[in-house]
């Protein structure tokens, strides 16, 4: 029987987050990272969050790969991109979405006004891509040992909106596509998880509100409604990262583990 640090270390294994210069894809690699992997950041800028956060990781753990998502003819090209930059690949992290603070006409609009074009691109980044990088890396993942692909949803995709919480306009809701969206990648890792098994296990995180900078009436309201009575530190999504990437969690494949506070709970 392995010891817990044996079960939870991934020296040796490959990592790919894409989003990877955001605020959750740059916490996750850093846990991956922190645990012993080699971290492929892949985002098409660089939002300066991966210097300051990986400042004490050595530089053969990481490396950052410059892609647009949006591009179909890069998104293709995914397996020689990952070969080229890692060389195998253990750990797939979808974590690159379209989100709530997006500033794009049509996005936070009430919904009678929200564009059907922002939706389509939406759904694209968010379910589409996601589903193409991971069917694309299957042939790469199943030469691993116990290869983990992780799909970063959100409680919008699994609960309504509270609006009562937008009510001041301090933070605008969140809108359908991005609900949408994210609700059907949370199917997508139930049905990979059981058309990839027993290859490769399939898992979500469906993290709740973070803060960051948050206005102090929606913060109040927003714990009031949360068990927890807080809202999420980045740091709150590391310990089920690197549980969901290890051979801690190698008999868990089809679950969307909840980092909400118990927001989901009742």
């Amino acid at each position: 029987m392995r010891s817990i640090s044996e079960l939870f270390n991934l020296s040796g294994r490959n990592a790919l987050i894409t989003g990877g210069s955001g605020h959750l894809g740059s916490t996750i690699g850093l846990a991956l990272a922190e645990c012993g992997a080699k971290v492929g950041l892949l985002d098409k800028v660089d939002s300066g969050l991966i210097n300051k956060r990986f400042s004490n990781i050595s530089p053969e753990n990481y490396q950052k790969i410059k892609m647009d998502l949006s591009d179909k003819q890069e998104v293709s090209r995914i397996s020689e991109i990952v070969q080229d930059n890692l060389g195998s690949l253990d750990i797939l992290v979808n974590c690159a979405a379209m989100v709530g603070t997006d500033e794009l006409k049509g996005w936070l609009d009430p919904v009678e006004s929200q564009s059907e074009e922002v939706w389509r691109d939406a759904l694209e980044i968010n379910l589409t891509v996601p589903f193409i990088i991971t069917k694309k890396l299957i042939p790469i993942l199943k030469d691993a040992t116990n290869p983990s692909v992780i799909n970063i949803g959100s409680i919008y995709g699994v609960l309504g909106p509270d609006w009562s919480l937008y009510n001041s306009g301090d933070i605008k809701g969140t809108p359908a596509a991005y609900a949408a969206s994210k609700g059907g990648l949370i199917q997508l890792t139930r049905w990979l998880a059981t058309s990839l098994a027993p290859s490769v296990r399939v898992n979500a995180i469906v993290p709740g509100g973070v803060e960051r900078d948050t206005p102090v009436r929606f913060k109040q309201e927003y714990e009031k409604r949360t068990p927890l009575r807080r809202l999420a530190k980045e740091e709150d999504v590391k310990g089920v990262s690197v549980f969901l990437a290890s051979d801690a969690s190698s008999y868990i494949t089809g679950q969307c583990i909840m980092v909400d506070g118990g927001w989901s709970v009742w």
